[in-house]
C-alpha cells in the first residue's frame, strides 16, 4: 500500500444543487489561449543537483521569457528533486504549497555498524509528532518545535548507509532527522543523499519535467509553432491546487469573487466532505477553472444546510475579473 500524506486523502463530493455554466466565458483550464496558460501555469520541476533553488527558478524565467516566477519549498543546492515552480500570476497561490506535505527519499550514513533490527527499531520511533530544532544553517529562528512525522519507511540498508523515505510536514528538516536518528542510536548520523519525491499536490512519477526538457519544448514551439510539448511542461494552476478541499460556484458568482468578495451561500453548488471551519479551500468554476482561494466560514456540513450566510471569506484571487460577466451590484 502506498504511503500517503494528509492531503491525499479521499473526500467526497456533496451536491447542494445542480448548475449549468455559459461556454461564452472563460474555458476549460487546459484550453486557456498559450500566453494565458503560461501566465497562469506551474511546472512540476525536477531541480537537479548544484544551483540554488533561486538560480533554477531565475533559469525558468530566462527559458520562457517571463518577468514573474516562484518556487514553493527551497531545496538546498546539493539536494534534487520536485521543485514546484509557479509562473506569471499563478505566483499569487504559491504560499498555498509551503504548508503542504513533503515526501523524500534519503541516504543516511551511520556512524558505526549496528544490527538492522535495531535500525529498524529507532526509524520507527520517528513517526508521529517530533521535537525539532532547525540547523544552524537555517533561514528560521532556531527554537524547539514539533514537526509531523507521516510515515518513515526503511527501503535498504547495507553496511552504513540507510536508504529511507519519510513523509513529512511542512518545514522538517531531514538532515536533522538524520542527525536525531543517529543520536538515539547511539552512533551518530548524517544524511549523505536527499532527493524530495512529493511536494503537496506534485509527484515524482507525474509529468517531471527539467530545464532541459523545458528548453527543448520551448525551442519547439518557436521553430514549428507545435505547442504539445510547451502545454506538457507547462500545467494549469489548477494542478498547483488540487490537494486543497474544492468549492464548485455558479457562473453568477464568480466575478464577484474575483473583486475580492466573499462566497455567499446561494452561489456554492458543491463543495468536499470535511472541510472545517477555517480551512483553507479553493473556489472553482464549473468548468474546473480556479477562482480564488479563501477559508471556510463553515465546515462542510453546515454549507450543505445554509441557504443564507457566508460560505467562505476570499483571501487571494486567482482569476482575473472580467471573466465572467458582472451579476452583481456595488452598494453606493
Amino acid at each position: 500500500m502506498e504511503k500517503a500524506l494528509p492531503s491525499d486523502r479521499p473526500r467526497k463530493t456533496l451536491v447542494r444543487r445542480e448548475g449549468r455554466t455559459d461556454p461564452r466565458y472563460g474555458s476549460l483550464p487546459t484550453q486557456r489561449p498559450l500566453d494565458q496558460h503560461i501566465n497562469l501555469g506551474c511546472i512540476n520541476l525536477d531541480k537537479p543537483p548544484g544551483p540554488s533553488s533561486h538560480e533554477v527558478v531565475a533559469w525558468v524565467k530566462r527559458i520562457l521569457e517571463i518577468e514573474g516566477a516562484g518556487h514553493s519549498g527551497t531545496l538546498d543546492p546539493k539536494v534534487t528533486g520536485i521543485l514546484p515552480t509557479m509562473l506569471g500570476d499563478s505566483t499569487r497561490v504559491v504560499e498555498t504549497l509551503l504548508s503542504a506535505g513533503k515526501e523524500y527519499v534519503c541516504l543516511m550514513r551511520v556512524h558505526a555498524t549496528i544490527p538492522r533490527k535495531r535500525i529498524l527499531e529507532v526509524c520507527g520511533e520517528f513517526s508521529g509528532v517530533i521535537y525539532q530544532r532547525p540547523p544552524l544553517k537555517s533561514s528560521v529562528k532556531r527554537a524547539l518545535r514539533t514537526r509531523e512525522i507521516y510515515y518513515l519507511e526503511v527501503l535498504e540498508i547495507e553496511g552504513p548507509r540507510v536508504l529511507f523515505r519519510v513523509g513529512c510536514e511542512a518545514g522538517t528538516y531531514i538532515r536533522k532527522l538524520c542527525h536525531d536518528i543517529g543520536l538515539a542510536l547511539g552512533t551518530g548520523a548524517h544524511m549523505e543523499e536527499l532527493r524530495r519525491t512529493k511536494s503537496g499536490p506534485f509527484r515524482e512519477d507525474e509529468t517531471l519535467v527539467s530545464l532541459h526538457d523545458l528548453k527543448d519544448a520551448k525551442e519547439i514551439w518557436r521553430e514549428t509553432g507545435d505547442e504539445t510539448l510547451l502545454r506538457r511542461s507547462v500545467l494549469p494552476v489548477e494542478e498547483a491546487l488540487r490537494h486543497m478541499p474544492a468549492l464548485v460556484v455558479s457562473d453568477g458568482a464568480v466575478d464577484a469573487i474575483c473583486h475580492g468578495a466573499p462566497l455567499a451561500a446561494p452561489g456554492l453548488l458543491r463543495l468536499e466532505s470535511e472541510i472545517g471551519e477555517g480551512e483553507k479551500v479553493v473556489i472553482y468554476t464549473l468548468k474546473g477553472e480556479a477562482v480564488a482561494v479563501a477559508q471556510a466560514a463553515m465546515g462542510s456540513e453546515e454549507m450543505m444546510k445554509s441557504s443564507t450566510g457566508i460560505v467562505a471569506k476570499t483571501s487571494r484571487v486567482v482569476m482575473a475579473p472580467g471573466t465572467y460577466p458582472k451579476m452583481w451590484a456595488k452598494r453606493s
